[in-house]
């Protein structure tokens, strides 16, 4: 087993300035989180910042955390809202 492949994942939600959504995966979220708001995050979120942190949820591998991150992002904010309160 590779050390990328032990390393456990997370899979995150933050709020934009907008009250949109972004889901995406990390390893360190609160690295990920302070990416996105110095703008060097995704490029959806660069325009929405600041960001906050207000969903996670840990995968044990990246491929676990792509299946789920792909997963949520099937779901529209109602879910998405509704999933956190879970």
């Amino acid at each position: 087993m590779s050390a990328e492949q032990s390393t456990a994942w997370t899979v995150y939600i933050v709020e934009c300035r907008d009250q949109t959504l972004y889901t995406g995966i990390a390893k360190d979220v609160q690295q990920r989180v302070q990416a996105h708001n110095d703008g060097r995050g995704a490029k959806y979120t660069a325009g929405r910042r600041p960001v906050t942190l207000i969903y996670q949820e840990q995968a044990p591998d990246r491929s676990a955390a792509q299946v789920r991150e792909h997963a949520i992002k099937q779901l529209n904010a109602k879910q998405k809202r509704e999933l956190m309160s879970s």
